[in-house]
């Protein structure tokens, strides 16, 4: 009996130690869509391994983590031929029930405000905004404009900036103050302070709030302006920068990048940064530099440019592969990460050297990225 007993227990152990074991989430994580295997990456952000790949349902395009770090949304994009929302446990590592968004069809761009998930609706010619308590559509805005396909949405939730490919314009959508504009919010609608006029002078934002991700301001409501600025063609990737006070934009047709000062609402500047092709725009955490990834002739294709900010002088080039697509910085700022799509892989870049230091494979033609913080 005690042989049996002792083999028993052996088999047990040996069992266990050859079982797959599902890695834990970690505090921060590094989110890779993958258009061609339709899955999301999840990458633990020191050791840049893989720990999961979850399914995302078909052309998923853009990523973005709730302020929990807890779940992921994805947007099933198909040119407008889907209307879905994915939705990913990041820390049970698995697919939730997606969520259907109506008659806003063809969702890309993404961001996670105000404990709320904005997005674009390309072949609506719209933006909205999810409730995740809920997942219903609790507004919409329409802007009218051909491709409306990435956004940018204020910590204070005052201002919302959107590029409009298509159209070669930029959105900057406000919040009119109560009793500024035509009617008022709906009865018993909550209502926020009105902006700060002093500061929106000179293009700064008001006061953010901090806490809970919600922020003070609470839901939409009441009027919006929109004021549309005409940039360049192909007018795509595009980012604020870190004090709020201008919008990068990059034009895919002619590689120049249009500089608007948000206090003015109008271009200042053209960069001919010869970024042609180029879809995506990011500053440095620290809003010294900006990276482009250009995807045309110029500097031979798949390279990332690397411009100064305050000169709006071309740094460097770096040559990263054969495309180079979705950007996405290390919130320490010490890394940036870039999607080469043909490649199948994700370049990584130490923000210090400026320097190619690595690379991740992404599966089949990674394009979104994303950052998770666990809270």
């Amino acid at each position: 009996m005690k042989i049996v007993l002792a083999s028993l227990v052996l088999l047990a152990a040996l069992f266990s130690a050859s079982a797959p074991r599902q890695t834990a989430a970690p505090q921060e994580s590094l989110l890779i869509l993958s258009k061609t295997d339709q899955t999301l990456a999840i990458v633990d952000s020191h050791t840049l391994k893989i720990l999961a790949r979850v399914p995302v349902g078909s052309d998923p395009h853009e990523v973005i983590a709730s302020t929990d770090g807890r779940t992921a949304y994805v947007s099933n994009y198909g040119s407008g031929a889907y209307n879905t929302l994915a939705v990913v446990d990041l820390v049970g590592q698995k697919a939730l029930p997606p969520i259907d968004l109506g008659a806003l069809r063809g969702p890309h761009g993404l961001t996670f405000v105000d404990g709320k998930v904005w997005f674009t609706a390309e072949a609506a010619k719209a933006i909205g905004r999810l409730d995740p308590a809920t997942n219903k559509v609790d507004w919409i805005f329409g802007t009218g404009q051909n491709r409306t396909h990435m956004i940018y949405v204020l910590p204070d939730v005052q201002r919302i900036v959107t590029t409009n490919v298509s159209s070669a314009t930029v959105s900057i959508i406000e919040k009119v103050a109560p009793g500024a504009g035509r009617g008022g919010p709906p009865p018993g609608a909550p209502q926020g302070p009105p902006p700060d006029a002093a500061r929106r002078t000179n293009g700064a934002p008001p006061p953010q709030g901090r806490g809970n991700g919600r922020g003070p301001q609470g839901p939409p409501g009441g009027d919006w302006t929109q004021t549309v600025i005409p940039v360049g063609p192909g007018s795509e990737g595009f980012d604020v920068s870190p004090d709020h006070a201008e919008i990068w934009v990059a034009n895919a047709g002619d590689g120049t990048i249009s500089v608007i000062n948000v206090a003015q609402k109008q271009v200042v500047a053209t960069i001919n940064a010869g970024a042609d092709g180029a879809n995506r725009l990011k500053f440095t955490p620290d809003g010294k530099h900006v990276l482009v990834g250009a995807r045309g002739d110029s500097h031979a294709g798949g390279a990332l440019v690397v411009l100064d900010a305050a000169t709006r002088k071309v740094v460097k080039v770096l040559q990263i592969g054969r495309g180079a697509e979705g950007i996405v910085m290390a919130p320490n700022g010490s890394r940036a990460f870039v999607a080469c799509s043909p490649d199948n892989n994700v370049a990584v870049i130490d923000l210090a050297s400026l320097e190619l230091v690595g690379r991740i494979d992404a599966g089949g033609n990674p394009d979104g990225l994303a950052w998770a913080i666990r809270r």
